[in-house]
């Protein structure tokens, strides 16, 4: 495997994910996947043509959040807890703003109908402008080594923004809104990506972001293309509890090209 025009797509490598003392929403092994993507980093800084990272980015009100929701004793739910489209339907969710219910019911509504994962509530995590929502040290550090030894800049991509829907894939919402372009597809990242020759993939978490984030690239990238899409296997961790669906992430694409690799051996 030789490196021509090879990219690097990082997916949401942000404290708020990694298992570090003051961290929102801990993936365990974060830390030493981040440490392990640095390394590799550092090592084909003279090799990579472009590096993408996307930024999860939320503010404290959003649909995803305990704020946003209570139930009929006045009660916030606790995080984790997942959020049925019968129970908002039922009255037994109901949105902080009376107002909001409708359009609530409508969401959780297209969740069921698009396959998507049940509305789940997070424990509120890369809040803008706090700790959480910085990229974690050792692989910031190798993004600024990599910056000033090739005059280039990062290319950082935020996502998550809007209150009304999750945003687990990098380049579209879970229900995309109409009325506001950061939800929609991504067509530059992925045109960008397409030209690539090698893609190599990592970030947090292996069952939820970086699944959805590759799903839904390989389904607009054309099958001849998916061959180029490296995941580097020992740099992604999944959320506890949720181990399944990283596997069945790994069986699903690694059927249709993708490849997998070791950090210490990609390209070595």
């Amino acid at each position: 495997m030789t490196a021509m025009n090879l990219e690097v797509l990082i997916i949401d490598p942000q404290n708020d994910f990694s298992d570090r003392p003051g961290a929102a929403l801990p993936v365990p092994g974060a830390y030493e996947d981040a440490q392990r993507l640095a390394r590799m980093l550092n090592r084909l800084a003279g090799r990579v043509e472009d590096i993408h990272v996307t930024l999860d980015t939320h503010q404290l009100v959003d649909i995803a959040h305990p704020s946003f929701w209570t139930d009929s004793a006045g009660q916030r739910p606790a995080p984790f807890t997942q959020i049925s489209m019968d129970e908002v339907k039922d009255g037994l969710w109901r949105t902080f703003n009376p107002q909001f219910q409708q359009r609530a019911l409508d969401y959780v509504t297209a969740l069921r109908d698009n396959g998507r994962y049940a509305l789940t509530i997070w424990p509120p995590h890369c809040l803008v402008g706090t700790w959480g929502h910085n990229v974690v040290e050792p692989v910031a550090e190798a993004l600024r080594a990599w910056e000033e030894a090739n005059f280039a800049r990062v290319d950082y991509v935020t996502k998550g923004h809007n209150p009304w829907t999750e945003h687990y894939s990098a380049v579209q919402a879970d229900v995309p809104d109409p009325s506001d372009p950061t939800t929609l597809l991504n067509s530059r990242l992925i045109e960008t990506l397409e030209k690539a020759e090698w893609v190599a993939l990592s970030g947090q978490a292996l069952s939820h972001c970086v699944a959805n984030t590759v799903r839904d690239i390989a389904d607009n990238f054309g099958e001849q293309n998916i061959g180029k899409l490296v995941l580097i296997e020992d740099t992604s961790s999944a959320v506890p509890g949720f181990e399944n669906l990283a596997q069945q992430f790994l069986t699903d694409m690694k059927k249709r090209g993708m490849k997998t690799a070791r950090a210490a051996e990609f390209m070595n």
